[in-house]
């Protein structure tokens, strides 16, 4: 008698839990070096990469510019949040800010884990520069759901004020316990941004370094305008990304950090 062949009555693939994130914010102004002078985002893609960032936190990255497209040979043909999430990031979402009669730009958010959903909250000030906050959910393994939410504010203190007011507002509207991460370009060369922002949440260089992070300009950073905060999350490892070749790919130095979620 044959011996009987049993199988598994059914195969369970388990995903495993995450409970580290890479996370990288970054100014791309635009795609060019600092004061325009040369176009490097085919540059810049190579060494966001090199990262291997699990989210990239975009800001000052077109949508699209008819005039740039016809001026610049490497110009993509695909708008640059999608040239620079390439294969590597499957998921993206992107918040338009700015319009204009050549194209737009905004924030943008590359992430490894599927978007559930997002939205652009605009946190514009009448009739000056047109900012937003890029609200993300994300689908991440072992997590109900995780926030993240990429922030360009304005250069006046008054309407930063009034911007990370908003953002308070839209953190109040989160679930509580989820965790949450905050990252883009703040401007707060003044650190009184900082000093609200901190009562409730944790910035990854303020917490391993003991203040924010010095990142523009990119080349001999001298002024703390860039930053990573969380809720429900703790900073693992956080670091200034200032040498060739990020000196020489955008006005901004990226941030990178390592997050316990």
């Amino acid at each position: 008698m044959n011996p009987t062949l049993s199988a598994p009555s059914c195969i369970i693939d388990k995903v495993t839990a995450v409970h580290r994130l890479n996370v990288l914010t970054l100014n791309v102004h635009k795609g060019f070096t600092f004061f325009n002078r040369r176009f490097i985002l085919p540059e810049l893609r190579d060494a966001v990469r090199a990262t291997g960032a699990d989210l990239v936190f975009l800001q000052e990255v077109h949508g699209s510019h008819q005039q740039h497209a016809i001026s610049h040979p490497a110009w993509p043909q695909a708008p640059q949040y999608e040239f620079l999430a390439d294969s590597m990031w499957p998921q993206f979402a992107y918040g338009r800010n700015a319009v204009y009669p050549h194209g737009d730009h905004g924030n943008a958010l590359l992430s490894k884990f599927p978007i559930v959903r997002s939205e652009n909250l605009d946190v514009s000030v009448a009739g000056n520069e047109q900012r937003g906050l890029l609200h993300c959910q994300l689908e991440v393994p072992g997590h109900d759901e995780v926030h993240a939410i990429c922030v360009h504010l304005g250069l006046r203190e008054a309407h930063r004020q009034k911007q990370v007011s908003l953002l308070f507002d839209l953190l109040d509207r989160l679930p509580a316990k989820a965790p949450v991460i905050i990252a883009g370009d703040f401007n707060d060369w003044r650190l009184k941004g900082d000093a609200v922002l901190s009562q409730r949440l944790i910035e990854a260089f303020g917490e391993r370094f003991g203040s924010p992070a010095r990142s523009f300009p990119a080349r001999l950073p001298l002024l703390r305008l860039d930053r990573i905060y969380v809720r429900n999350a703790m900073p693992h490892a956080a670091k200034v990304l200032s040498n060739y070749p990020w000196s020489h790919l955008s006005d901004h130095a990226p941030l990178a950090a390592e997050i316990n979620v």
